[in-house]
This record gives structure tokens, C-alpha cells and sequence, in this order.
């Protein structure tokens, strides 16, 4: 007597050794007429004294339709992300050379760099500590409170320049005599390069720092 076996269900918990290797887009992707046909095979091939439950038939059919909706949805989420990235990455292009105002070290190059300071609440002195590449602060100016911007025109107590190089500033607030905090103040750093790195955007500054626009808190034209 020939024995009937049915044949093993589409879908299954735990994929079989031949999948293994398959691309999952590939997998998930699989033509609606061949879902159909293998739906066929396995009616003709079940065992008539233990028919499918005509159940299992919707699950699967409902498993597959689910399934290749996720696909066509994970496929235009990619297109729609890959598009809005393009777009950003053409309107971010315009920013290449204009000055971005940021709180990290900027580059100097000979040219007086626009510091923005910002003090605590309640600090009745200020001081501007300008430090060099390497971290040591070379500099300190006291500042007027009622400033909101100021230049330092990179020169030392003589006049002459100083090195060119990279300078960070920060601000030290002061109440009575006793330090409040120390603050990085806000600086213009010149846009060299944007690029897309994976799905985000990248800003390269002149000085080299690497930044994500979201970090960028002000832009403007270049001054000189």
C-alpha cells in the first residue's frame, strides 16, 4: 500500500537548511503564483483521511499576503528615505564655505574668529579663556557682560599672530569672586565638506571636527 504523507507546510517556525543561504529579501519576495501553485501541490498531495483543516489554508494565505506586504512597505520606506536623504544632501551642499556657528574648536587661519559667549545666570564677571590644540589655555580676557559677540583677533600681548591652528574658547562665569561654571562658547567655523555617511549627513568643518547638521545653531555668509 502507498503511503500519502503531506507535504510539509509552506510556512514553518525555524527555516530549513537550504534557506539558510538564501538572500531574506529574496525569501520574502516569493511570487503570489508560485505561493498559489505550491498551495495546489500541497491540497492534491494531503492525505484524504486527514485532510488540511481549511483553516491552515487561510492562515498560510494570510501569512503569505502579510509578509509581502511588509516587503512592498520595507521597500518604499527605502525609497522614500534614500529620496529625502538625496534632497537634504543638494540643500546642505549650499552651506560648503559659509560659516557655521557651533560650539566646538574652530580653525584659525589669520582672520579674527566671532566668539559667542554665554554666561550663568547669575554671574556678575566674565572671562574668555582661549586654549590652543593641544588644550592649554594660552589666553584669558575679561568680558563685558552685555556683550553677545565678540572678536579675537588671534594676536598675543605684543600684537604679533599667533600660530595658525586650531583654538577652542571657553567661558568662565563668576558671582563674588567664585566660579559659577565654564561654558564652551559658540563659534563661526567655516563648512568644508558635506557628505552622506550611511543613511545621516555629515558636516566636515575647516578645522576638521565632523558634525551632524542638527548641531549647527546658526549660518551665515562668510565675513571676509
Amino acid at each position: 500500500m502507498t503511503e500519502i504523507t503531506s507535504p510539509p507546510p509552506l510556512y514553518s517556525s525555524a527555516p530549513s537548511s537550504s534557506a539558510k543561504g538564501m538572500d531574506d529579501k529574496g525569501v520574502l519576495s516569493s511570487d503570489f503564483d508560485t505561493f498559489l501553485k505550491m498551495l495546489t501541490v500541497q491540497v492534491q498531495n494531503q492525505d484524504p483521511l486527514n485532510p488540511v483543516d481549511s483553516t491552515d489554508y487561510a492562515t498560510q494565505l494570510a501569512t503569505f499576503s502579510s509578509v509581502e506586504q511588509q516587503v512592498l512597505t520595507n521597500d518604499l520606506l527605502r525609497e522614500v528615505s534614500a529620496s529625502l536623504t538625496g534632497n537634504a544632501l543638494q540643500e546642505l551642499s549650499g552651506w560648503i564655505g559659509m560659516e557655521a556657528l557651533v560650539r566646538a574648536p574652530v580653525l584659525f587661519t589669520g582672520t579674527p574668529i566671532a566668539v559667542r559667549p554665554e554666561f550663568a545666570e547669575d554671574a556678575d564677571a566674565a572671562t574668555l579663556v582661549v586654549r590652543d590644540g593641544n588644550g592649554d589655555a594660552i589666553q584669558r580676557f575679561d568680558l563685558d557682560l552685555s556683550q553677545d559677540e565678540v572678536y579675537w583677533t588671534g594676536t598675543d600681548d605684543t600684537g604679533a599672530a599667533l600660530p595658525a591652528g586650531i583654538y577652542k574658547f571657553e567661558v568662565e562665569s563668576y558671582k563674588d569672586e567664585a566660579k559659577l561654571d565654564t561654558i564652551v562658547a559658540q563659534a563661526y567655523s567655516r563648512v568644508a565638506e558635506v557628505r552622506q555617511d550611511g543613511e545621516t549627513l555629515v558636516l566636515r568643518m575647516a578645522d576638521g571636527t565632523e558634525l551632524d547638521p542638527g548641531q549647527i545653531d546658526g549660518l551665515r555668509a562668510p565675513m571676509n
